[in-house]
């Protein structure tokens, strides 16, 4: 048989793809977490470089970096995780913004035992500053003092005045503030502290938690609002990627030696 006929005998030649390793088309960033944690830097994040209309900027912007507490505080509240997403890049920096809080399953699982009530409530609450969040929060019953009595169960009118009174707090808490003001607020957990404090009346709670804040709606994008947060001026860079002012304030020019 001629071997131009048969397709298995035949062997092409050049038709082997160049293998092209594709981390040398890539970059590092560096990711800047807001001023109101100790920890400005996360971590650092990988992206495509701008070829043609691909702009790796454009690539990074909306990434969602999921943080813990201990990393960004330098504390031991390793459970509380934070979210964190990035609005705007500047030079070599990805400006991230909070986008949400959540409790690791560890924590939350070794929170619920048996002989107690778990009572858990949510609510939707807009900042001053337009941010719509959903919070959750979770409490238990704990026994009285010299209790004799095996369990800890609330009635349900108990449970649900307990629920009542988390969502007129969580409201009153979150409302009144804004989105940097209320991380500062979720950091120590002040919320549930609060929570356990008023409901003491209606029936003793211990492990009264935030565990959980959504981030349903945002406001328009603010450059200037976000170099606030990260305790900086204005929001344009220059030719070496460093920020620089850029508000509409009169700055005199310096006093030159020779004209």
């Amino acid at each position: 048989m001629a071997i131009g006929k048969n397709k298995r005998l035949s062997k092409r030649k050049g038709n082997k793809k160049k293998i092209v390793d594709p981390f040398t088309k890539k970059e590092w960033y560096d990711v800047k977490a807001p001023s109101t944690f100790n920890t400005r830097d996360v971590g650092k994040t990988l992206v495509t470089r701008t070829t043609g209309t691909k702009i790796a900027a454009d690539a990074l912007k909306g990434r969602v970096y999921e943080c813990a507490l201990a990393d960004l505080n330098n504390d031991e509240n390793a459970f509380r995780k934070f979210k964190l997403i990035c609005e705007d890049v500047q030079g070599k920096y990805c400006y991230t913004n909070f986008h949400g809080m959540d409790m690791t399953r560890d924590k939350l699982c070794s929170l619920v035992r048996k002989w107690q009530t778990l009572i858990e409530a949510h609510v939707d609450v807009k900042t001053t500053d337009g941010y719509l969040l959903r919070v959750f929060c979770m409490g238990f019953t704990k026994k009285l003092p010299k209790q004799i009595k095996k369990t800890a169960y609330a009635q349900s009118s108990q449970v649900r005045a307990i629920r009542k009174k988390m969502m007129d707090i969580m409201t009153k808490q979150v409302a009144g503030e804004d989105l940097k003001a209320l991380v500062l607020k979720l950091i120590p957990d002040s919320i549930g502290k609060d929570i356990e404090k008023e409901c003491m009346d209606i029936y003793p709670l211990h492990d009264v938690h935030v565990r959980k804040v959504k981030v349903l709606k945002k406001p328009k994008f603010d450059l200037g609002k976000l170099m606030d947060l990260h305790g900086e001026m204005g929001g344009a860079t220059d030719e070496n990627g460093e920020v620089v002012p850029t508000t509409n304030e009169f700055i005199e020019p310096q006093v030159q030696e020779s004209v």
